[in-house]
């Protein structure tokens, strides 16, 4: 029976891997088919609206984008497994070299925000779990529904409006290297990390608080309680350790929307992130630096999640004896 679970294991691992690089692979063609269908030419932007036809002409050559996109694209692709994401249109600088730059900001902030949301939500999710039915309980499930419902960026409108301008609070903006200036990294963080926190907070507290009930009202639960176990105990060997694949699911199934909101966020708050990276390569039609970063975020989210599968099945006995989820 060793032998079988451990061939179903790694089985499984083969398929998981080869999904993952079948997903990045679709991913990077439908992003490179979407930034090619936006309306706007490169050459034209480097050069100005005066540009004459000759000279646009040129430099669409120089750039390669006179050729078939499916040539371009399998150029590009080749070049990126090598890890040449190819050279700005604006700057002149390896596209690789931005992002190695941009992923220390981005990498610093979505790990906060997950961190802030995990410490809030869970002793919330207990607590509203332990006094199910109570004020307190359904307090906690309204404000968790109202937090689903406001976007991010309206989210860091408010604070920007309440902690910026009313309180005075914060009165900068913008990313300093924690090795440089670690009071200023943290005030530089606080509110772009709470911005993408908020709504993480509400989902994992509704979900972990729904899973924690079911768990606390079955039987070896309700034997523990009458034994006179402490509900600290109760909750944490009886409710939190038992759901803890079902928040670990949730956490992974959160990143593609994490990385997605950084995007606005890092532009809103100055954070000099790969979303900023590509919000500004968007609008400046630098196709390559927007190429590469959609490809680093969708690698990102990827890679999360494949790691969050891997998680859940090493924290649940009965999926790696089921060979498969």
């Amino acid at each position: 029976m060793p032998e079988r679970g451990s061939s179903l294991d790694r089985r499984w691992l083969a398929g998981r891997i080869a999904m993952t690089a079948a997903v990045v692979a679709v991913v990077s063609v439908a992003t490179f088919a979407l930034l090619a269908a936006l309306p706007g030419d490169p050459a034209v932007t480097i050069l100005g609206p005066r540009a004459t036809e000759a000279n646009i002409a040129a430099v669409r050559h120089d750039l390669g984008l006179d050729r078939p996109a499916v040539a371009r694209y399998l150029q590009w692709a080749g070049r990126a497994l090598r890890g040449d994401l190819g050279v700005s249109y604006q700057t002149n600088q390896p596209v690789a070299e931005s992002l190695r730059q941009r992923v220390p900001a981005s990498l610093e902030l979505l790990v906060a925000a997950q961190l802030a949301a995990l410490a809030i939500s869970v002793p919330l999710a207990g607590t509203a779990a332990l006094r199910m039915g109570s004020r307190l309980d359904r307090l906690i499930s309204t404000v968790s529904f109202l937090g689903l419902a406001v976007p991010n960026f309206g989210v860091g409108l408010l604070f920007i409006a309440v902690f910026v301008i009313r309180l005075g609070w914060f009165d900068t903006f913008g990313y300093v290297p924690f090795t440089q200036d670690p009071l200023g990294n943290l005030r530089g963080m606080v509110l772009p990390a709470a911005t993408l926190a908020l709504p993480l907070i509400a989902q994992y507290t509704r979900v972990l608080r729904n899973d924690l009930v079911a768990t606390l009202g079955r039987n070896h639960v309700a034997q523990a309680r009458a034994n006179g176990v402490p509900l600290g105990r109760i909750l944490w060997r009886h409710g939190l350790r038992q759901s803890l694949t079902t928040l670990l699911s949730v956490v992974g199934l959160n990143v593609p929307t994490l990385l997605g909101g950084a995007v606005l966020i890092e532009s809103l708050f100055a954070v000099p992130g790969v979303g900023r990276l590509l919000f500004n390569a968007i609008v400046g039609r630098d196709y390559l630096v927007a190429q590469g970063a959609v490809l680093v975020i969708a690698l990102a989210a990827v890679l999360t999640n494949a790691g969050v599968d891997i998680a859940v099945r090493l924290a649940d006995p009965r999926l790696r004896r089921g060979g498969g989820r």
